[in-house]
């Protein structure tokens, strides 16, 4: 009789992961609808059983109930004694009151136009990239970055104060800067909030650009913040910039097609400039970190040539292009990676 066979820790296997990653598309809807329900906020603001949730959400409560202590499992939120609280990442992160809200970003990261092709992974994988139309979601113009601009900016602000702050703006150095696929143009502004020497130029298709002029008008920095409308691979970037901001755009793009935009990146810096990549980089095993490494999945299903690129790759990349060193920084504790790169 033969015995089941055993993990590499010695323990039986289990089905129940492969039971739960099959149900856990109920996981993302479950936390796309306690966001649209506006649920954390409710208990934030002293709403604690299901009874008050649901009075609050206008819902029932046997419904209030099910989908609190499947969030309770999801580890967004603690009960104790029928009280339901928020956890901490739920606190900071889902509480409409918090300034570090982020519940927008569930309408570009669950925008069907993005999760619709993923529903055939097979086939994306036999083909090697997108069964969107064309290029996907890089095709001219795609209105789906108007979305993200607007709805990704809270996400993206604590990415450019951390970068801000890593590259010193606040010292107040003589910047002409270049921010590349600028989308909600935060990267930029907040270079240009901490520095007032620092004069933005923001690139990217037209109608994402008044996102980013709105934004910009907003944090007050209106005066030191132009656009250039148009595609980073065919318009003029102009020449003599002490940085150029190249923020999660790499990864939609072939390693071929990125040498050719940092060649011209390259050319439009000024002697001692700096080029500055923010991307999800994993590391040359490329299954770790988590988060980065399997940002690659989202590149092949959404892409026709992207990928999530490791360091070794972006380096061989940027010296092709004439860079003479790049360096790979931490930006915890966000999970993406800064890589400076000197002409």
């Amino acid at each position: 009789m033969s015995s089941a066979p055993s993990t590499s820790h010695g323990q039986a296997p289990s089905p129940a992961i492969v039971f739960n990653t099959l149900n856990a598309y109920q996981r993302t809807n479950a936390l796309r609808g306690a966001i649209e329900l506006d649920l954390f906020t409710a208990i934030a603001e002293g709403n604690t059983t299901s009874s008050a949730i649901a009075a609050r959400i206008q819902a029932s409560e046997k419904g209030t109930r099910v989908l609190c202590d499947f969030l309770t499992v999801m580890e967004f939120l603690t009960k104790l004694n029928g009280q339901y609280g928020l956890t901490a990442t739920a606190a900071a992160f889902l509480n409409r009151h918090s300034p570090a809200y982020l519940g927008t970003i569930v309408e570009f990261i669950g925008d069907p136009r993005l999760t619709g092709d993923f529903s055939d992974i097979a086939g994306i994988v036999r083909k090697g990239g997108t069964l969107l139309e064309g290029e996907g979601t890089v095709e001219p113009d795609n209105p789906i970055w108007v979305e993200f601009a607007d709805s990704m900016a809270p996400l993206a602000g604590m990415s450019a104060a951390l970068l801000a702050n890593m590259l010193e703006a606040s010292k107040g150095a003589k910047w002409k800067v270049l921010d590349v696929a600028a989308g909600h143009g935060l990267f930029g502004i907040t270079i240009a909030q901490q520095n007032p020497n620092a004069q933005v130029v923001a690139l990217d298709w037209r109608a994402v650009l008044e996102v980013a002029r709105r934004n910009a008008a907003k944090a007050g920095v209106a005066d030191r913040f132009s656009t250039k409308p148009g595609s980073a691979f065919d318009v003029d970037l102009g020449s003599g910039y002490d940085l150029v901001l190249i923020t999660n755009f790499l990864h939609h793009f072939s390693p071929e097609v990125n040498e050719g935009l940092m060649r011209r990146i390259h050319a439009g810096l000024a002697a001692g400039g700096r080029a500055v990549t923010v991307e999800f980089v994993p590391n040359e095993d490329r299954v770790t970190p988590a988060t980065d490494a399997m940002f690659s999945m989202m590149m092949l299903g959404t892409t026709a040539h992207g990928d999530a690129y490791t360091f070794a790759e972006y380096d061989r990349m940027f010296r092709n292009a004439g860079f003479e060193r790049n360096e790979m920084r931490e930006l915890a504790p966000s999970p993406q990676r800064v890589i400076v790169s000197y002409k």
